[in-house]
């Protein structure tokens, strides 16, 4: 996929091509990475870049469940939570993103079979409005847009914390662009930046 969204069709089309857009960068931001790496922890917050796939794929999912109104596993809602956002040593990077591309196809699945403005009721939470029965598909495609978005967004902070490597030189890497007197794509061997910490 290219630095930008390409041209869209239509509403439906444009969601899911943002979605997909933001998917896209959050996993970008985990190219090269050792699973050392994927696990590291290097500013003072608790997120990894592992972490944050994990926890867009869990996010999107649960959302989809919600959509669809399907059930989810019962247990702790906080130790689930929390445990979206670590990649677990019995978890691996590879696993975590086929976990995340297994989530995004069934979700253009699902949208693609429902109206936009398809109701989905608003889950109880002490951040949700308690005066709104539902929102519709077309709300919560905005949202997954903006999660992942503001977690793309962390996944860089985070992944220059470890190697020094930037979007830009990320996206060149991953995608091929050439090299400029301006952007170099990111190689293993240029990594600057500080420990895995």
């Amino acid at each position: 996929m290219p630095g930008q969204v390409p041209p869209i069709k239509d509403e439906r089309d444009g969601l899911l091509a943002y979605l997909d857009q933001q998917r896209h960068v959050l996993r970008v931001a985990a190219h090269g990475l050792t699973e050392e790496q994927a696990r590291a922890t290097p500013t003072r917050s608790a997120l990894s870049v592992g972490g944050l796939v994990k926890h867009v794929a869990h996010t999107e999912r649960s959302w989809m469940d919600t959509v669809l109104q399907r059930e989810r596993e019962v247990g702790d809602a906080e130790d689930a939570y929390e445990d979206s956002f670590r990649l677990r040593e019995d978890q691996t990077l590879a696993g975590t993103l086929a976990f995340f591309d297994e989530v995004a196809a069934e979700t253009g699945e699902i949208v693609a079979g429902l109206d936009l403005d398809h109701p989905v009721p608003v889950p109880p939470a002490p951040w949700n409005p308690d005066d709104v029965d539902a929102w519709s598909l077309r709300w919560v495609l905005l949202h997954l847009i903006e999660e992942t978005a503001r977690h793309a967004g962390h996944a860089d902070i985070v992944r220059e914390a470890i190697d020094g490597a930037t979007a830009f030189e990320l996206l060149a890497a991953v995608e091929g662009w050439p090299a400029t007197d301006w952007l170099k794509p990111w190689t293993p061997e240029a990594v600057s930046g500080p420990s895995t910490g």
